[in-house]
């Protein structure tokens, strides 16, 4: 039962998700972002570092998922988002984890099937195909959509469909459908 632990990565809040591969099923295993302030920049980096590494050796994952960097208007704020994703990288490595990386793209199109949805539609259907109670809070569900794209995109499982069970490749309005 292989674990894939999403990262969205954020200089101030770094969402995390794990979730878990069982044949064609895919269970939800926790979810929730590091909060990690205004300090210092190198410190904030230290902490995402730190509390990813716990996390890491908390919940044994196999293998981390991770956002790309997108060209934000701000060069200053793209090069912050890129260290602090060097930063979750580094923690995934020193780990002995692989690192696959999605661009967002990539992940709405995997969990929603439109390449441009917006955060409200991730988080409902992170909801929806984990079956969770409550949906996830933003950064989370964003996390946990990177890590079910890596299960969508790999031969985790060994199954030919890459798709949660229950879901058809038929679209109908730019979605998959159940």
């Amino acid at each position: 039962m292989p674990r894939i632990l999403g990262i969205d990565p954020g200089s101030r809040k770094t969402g995390f998700g794990i979730i878990e591969i069982e044949g064609k099923k895919i269970k939800h295993v926790i979810n929730g972002r590091l909060m990690v302030g205004d300090g210092e920049f190198a410190d904030r980096l230290r902490q995402i570092f730190e509390g990813l590494t716990d996390l890491i050796e908390r919940y044994q994952p196999d293998m981390m998922a991770i956002e790309k960097v997108f060209l934000h208007k701000n060069a200053d704020s793209a090069l912050k988002l890129g260290q602090a994703r060097g930063a979750a990288i580094c923690a995934a490595v020193s780990q002995q984890l692989t690192v696959s990386e999605y661009t967002a793209t990539q992940i709405k199109k995997a969990v929603v099937g439109n390449g441009h949805a917006n955060k409200a539609q991730i988080q409902y259907m992170m909801s929806v195909i984990l079956n969770l109670s409550e949906s996830p809070e933003e950064d989370a569900a964003d996390a946990l959509a990177c890590a079910l794209t890596h299960a969508h995109h790999s031969a985790i499982g060994g199954s030919q469909s890459k798709l949660p069970a229950g879901m058809r490749t038929t679209r109908r309005g730019g979605r998959y459908s159940r």
